[in-house]
């Protein structure tokens, strides 16, 4: 069994693999005051409660874009299986190569769905990740990583707005009856909604007038399900991309040593 963490700003999501396949998945509020002791018990909890064994656990793919955690969620790790723990981070097997300035600089999670993205659509792809921001990133036609965009999330976007206006208050991501709001929460919606996916276009439109050759776009992270259906430039919706790569990496990096 491999279990496939990955932590992001606001929400940690979860796998757990048997024979390559995905049994069980969680997405759960990523909480940076839980201690390393907590965090190793919330782990087997979780585990236990769908009736799995963790002392069966042959390691642990982890990738996260929050620091703190991440230092945390390694040793956690090596308390949790005996098998390896694979932290994407610099000098980890990916298989890809990395063609920005500095590849650093490029979070784990983009690479993993990037690498994700070529092996399960081909080249070229664009991900689109819906999360606390909204990443773009491209692989070109000969399977690199070329970079991509980052905007900020339409969870955000919509907290800065409501923050800074004080007769304007959060709402629910719902489509209004129609992009025209009859009221504020109807035109806080259509702005929210309508707006992003006309960001989400209008990028996708230049970094495809970049790339050679069709290009497959594909979507993922918690948001997707509520904003691509007001896209015109989205293929497919893959909910589990990045865990699915955390994956093929794990076993790319354990196969090779």
């Amino acid at each position: 069994m491999i279990l496939c963490i990955d932590i992001g700003n606001t929400n940690t999501v979860a796998a757990l693999y048997v024979d390559g396949a995905m049994v069980d998945h969680w997405r759960l509020h990523t909480d940076r005051r839980r201690t390393s002791d907590e965090t190793r018990l919330w782990l087997r909890s979780l585990l236990e409660m769908e009736g799995h064994d963790p002392d069966d656990l042959d390691g642990v793919a982890l990738s996260s874009v929050v620091p703190s955690v991440t230092a945390r969620f390694r040793q956690v790790g090596d308390r949790l299986t005996n098998g390896r723990v694979v932290v994407v981070e610099p000098g980890v097997k990916t298989g890809m190569s990395i063609l920005i300035d500095n590849p650093r600089e490029v979070g784990a999670d983009r690479v993993v769905n990037a690498l994700a993205a070529r092996e399960r659509y081909g080249a070229p792809v664009v991900v689109v990740d819906f999360g606390t921001s909204t990443n773009f990133d491209v692989v070109g036609p000969d399977g690199a990583y070329l970079g991509g965009a980052i905007a900020p999330g339409l969870i955000v976007a919509t907290e800065a707005l409501t923050a800074r206006a004080a007769a304007l208050r959060n709402v629910e991501f719902f489509p209004p009856r129609s992009p025209i709001g009859k009221g504020t929460v109807e035109a806080i919606q259509s702005g929210a909604l309508y707006g992003h996916a006309g960001l989400v276009d209008g990028i996708m439109e230049r970094i495809a007038a970049e790339i050679d050759g069709e290009v497959t776009r594909v979507a993922t992270g918690g948001l997707a399900p509520t904003i691509v259906p007001h896209c015109r430039s989205v293929d497919t919706i893959d909910e589990f991309l990045t865990l699915d790569g955390l994956r093929m990496i794990f076993e790319m990096n354990h196969n090779n040593g």
